[in-house]
């Protein structure tokens, strides 16, 4: 089975043809998604509902929202490295792209991943303008680079700040585009299935010609059968 990291690579490959599927590997996290959410405007229009839970009382929000809001602007180079320096430490990096996540998709602590993701975006790390390993790094230097990191690339971090009408309780949510986009094509897909079946069932068409027609027409006839 494709992680979903895979499957957001195929995805991409054919909406975007102009990119290699190489070039599509290395973009950063936030192009990345950046290109999703323009995927997903485009399959399902700019408005936005999902459904959370308050981490405080268990209460069910309803969230909606329009995709320009969690857009972020960035003219971040996917090929670039960045330099930070943090007290006597100075940090040479790339950002985190899509072939990190797929080297990472097994892993399930959280603190193993963080590891990984250092070793592979660090390029080079000094003390004093000596080289030193990225393991050495201390944890504010590591901190410092993941925050900065997300203020170069904004869309790979998007946090919905959000209020339980219930309970008053304020929080930070990740919003994720890939698993989100996921989940509304699984969806998407299950009813076009479902309406086959009924179709095919009424009328004894062909799965081809039901999916050959236009959503409105099938629309048109579902209701006809209801």
């Amino acid at each position: 089975m494709q992680q979903p990291v895979e499957w957001v690579l195929a995805l991409l490959a054919v909406a975007c043809p102009d990119l290699s599927a190489d070039t599509l590997a290395q973009l950063s996290i936030g192009q990345r998604d950046a290109r999703l959410l323009t995927l997903r405007e485009s399959l399902f229009g700019s408005q936005v509902a999902s459904l959370t839970e308050c981490p405080a009382c268990g209460e069910q929000l309803e969230l909606a929202f329009n995709v320009a809001d969690i857009r972020a602007t960035s003219q971040v180079n996917s090929t670039e490295s960045y330099a930070l320096s943090v007290d006597e430490w100075q940090v040479h990096f790339r950002l985190p792209n899509s072939l990190d996540m797929l080297a990472m998709a097994n892993m399930q602590e959280v603190e193993a991943v963080r590891h990984a993701l250092t070793q592979r975006c660090i390029l080079q790390a000094e003390q004093n303008g000596v080289a030193v390993s990225a393991e050495r790094l201390p944890e504010q230097a590591v901190s410092a680079v993941a925050t900065y990191m997300s203020q170069i690339d904004p869309q790979a971090d998007v946090q919905l700040a959000l209020t339980c009408p219930a309970c008053a309780h304020q929080w930070q949510a990740n919003f994720d585009i890939v698993r989100f986009l996921w989940s509304e094509l699984d969806a998407w897909a299950i009813r076009l299935l479902r309406d086959v079946h009924s179709l095919a069932s009424a009328y004894g068409w062909r799965e081809a010609d039901i999916l050959a027609m236009s959503p409105w027409r099938r629309q048109l006839y579902l209701e006809l059968i209801g």
